[in-house]
């Protein structure tokens, strides 16, 4: 990563900075999962949702304020304190290869360490046909499905596995019919 990055809070009263970071969401979304941020007042809120009280948001930023990627993270809803959900990460096309994922994760675990967080975990979906698990029925065996794992399409759950995450399930037809949701994990302690 070059040191002309600089990772920073994000919060909801940086609103240029806000707007920044829910264009480059909905830019790096739009053509790999077209329906989780559709707009960019849908990527907008949820920028917002990501600097509410309680949850974490950081970008990374170039010099002259142009947003090199965000990261997100909540809290598990059934495991308040000791497990958190990644949600989202995105960086921009021009800037991946840098090692700026790799600095927001990583920045991301400790702050989520000093709130006594564990586990950090995330889902990745495969809603374009980038994994050996896409594109078909998993049943009767999905974890076996998963275990034989292939990434002929550059899928980032390759990033994940390269810093650290594990393969710990997956969810066959969560975004239809085959478009599966892959979970990872990593302890953080």
């Amino acid at each position: 990563m070059t040191d002309q990055i600089r990772l920073v809070p994000l919060a909801r009263r940086q609103g240029r900075l806000v707007l920044k970071c829910a264009r480059l969401l909905y830019e790096g979304f739009k053509e790999s999962h077209p329906t989780s941020w559709p707009t960019p007042a849908a990527a907008k809120q949820e920028v917002i949702r990501a600097t509410r009280k309680g949850k974490i948001a950081l970008a990374a930023l170039q010099g002259g304020g142009k947003v090199a990627g965000w990261i997100g993270a909540l809290p598990a809803v059934d495991y308040p304190g000791h497990v958190w959900e990644l949600h989202p990460l995105v960086v921009d096309p021009d800037c991946r290869g840098r090692g700026i994922g790799t600095a927001l994760v990583l920045e991301l675990e400790r702050h989520i360490r000093r709130r006594g967080g564990m586990t950090l975990w995330l889902g990745t979906d495969d809603e374009s046909g980038q994994t050996s698990v896409s594109n078909r029925d998993l049943y009767p065996e999905p974890l076996r499905e998963l275990m034989a794992i292939r990434n002929p399409g550059n899928h980032p759950y390759a990033f994940y596995r390269k810093i650290g995450f594990s393969l710990v399930g997956i969810l066959p037809d969560a975004n239809g019919p085959g478009k599966p949701d892959i979970f990872m994990a990593k302890r953080l302690g």
